[in-house]
């Protein structure tokens, strides 16, 4: 199988028994245009190669530099896909009918419920999300485990106990420690009873009542010893076993990892 187009980050669903399944979705310019399954590609060797082209993915213009996820600079400053209130919620002001770039896009997508969660990455990890976004977030980031810590009406709440959440636990992940298949031994549940005694009282109500820890499984046949991140455009078409999928990673039998997502727009050609 040969297929070529723009990427975009790669589409997730749990199964049954809790493993990521993957799908690479490529795309005509803006127009999706192919799906290709990529657990089954798990231990075989695989060929991509960059095109030498990328394409904004807001706008589709070529360009030579990405910003954001595959945005033109133009593209990052204005789209509200790269709103700030997306990198740090507690900016939002949408539920104050105050939008920072568009009111729509922000009332749909800022001014729904969100979750503040723990999850176990390289360390444990509060981060915030929509609910609707529930397990995608916890996937894209390569945790192993996760919970809910809080639930509110609107992301800048979220982001408020966050904040406050930050003072206690990394809210970055720590990506080369993620794809070495390093993961803390702490419990969840026990790390969120604990935040009762850290978050101020005001948001004590919006604490979930929901305990269950969600289990990720990931289709990794071996993880690296050291981890080295590649660019497409900076080295030769690449033609490697595939020895795992987590997170947004492909993992390569020479301890190279291509983090798909940071190529959003690049146009590629893959075969098995």
């Amino acid at each position: 199988m040969e297929i070529s187009g723009n990427l975009r980050k790669m589409r997730t669903a749990l199964n049954d028994t809790g493993q990521v399944n993957y799908e690479l979705v490529l795309f005509d310019i803006l127009e999706p245009s192919d799906v290709f399954p990529m657990n089954e590609l798990v231990g075989q060797t695989i060929r991509i190669s960059f095109e030498g082209q990328i394409n904004c993915v807001v706008t589709g213009k070529k360009i030579k530099k990405t910003f954001g996820e595959g945005m033109s600079y133009d593209a990052f400053m204005t789209s509200p896909l790269a709103v700030p209130s997306i990198i740090r919620p507690e900016l939002s002001r949408i539920h104050e009918g105050i939008a920072l770039r568009d009111e729509e896009w922000e009332r749909t997508h800022h001014l729904q419920p969100h979750v503040v969660y723990l999850s176990k990455t390289s360390d444990v990890k509060v981060g915030v999300t929509r609910t609707t976004q529930i397990p995608t977030r916890w996937i894209d980031q390569g945790a192993s485990q996760a919970i809910l810590l809080a639930e509110t009406p609107y992301r800048q709440l979220a982001g408020l106990i966050e904040v406050e959440m930050k003072n206690h636990f990394a809210d970055k992940t720590n990506w080369r420690n993620m794809l070495k298949g390093i993961s803390p031994e702490s419990d969840l549940l026990d790390e969120k009873e604990g935040c009762l005694d850290l978050l101020p009282e005001e948001f004590h109500e919006f604490i979930s009542d929901d305990d269950v820890i969600t289990e990720i499984d990931y289709p990794v046949l071996s993880y690296p010893e050291k981890v080295r991140s590649i660019k497409l455009d900076k080295v030769p078409p690449v033609e490697l076993k595939l020895v795992g999928i987590k997170g947004q990673y492909l993992i390569f039998e020479d301890n190279s990892v291509l983090n798909v997502r940071s190529h959003s727009g690049y146009r590629i050609t893959i075969a098995n």
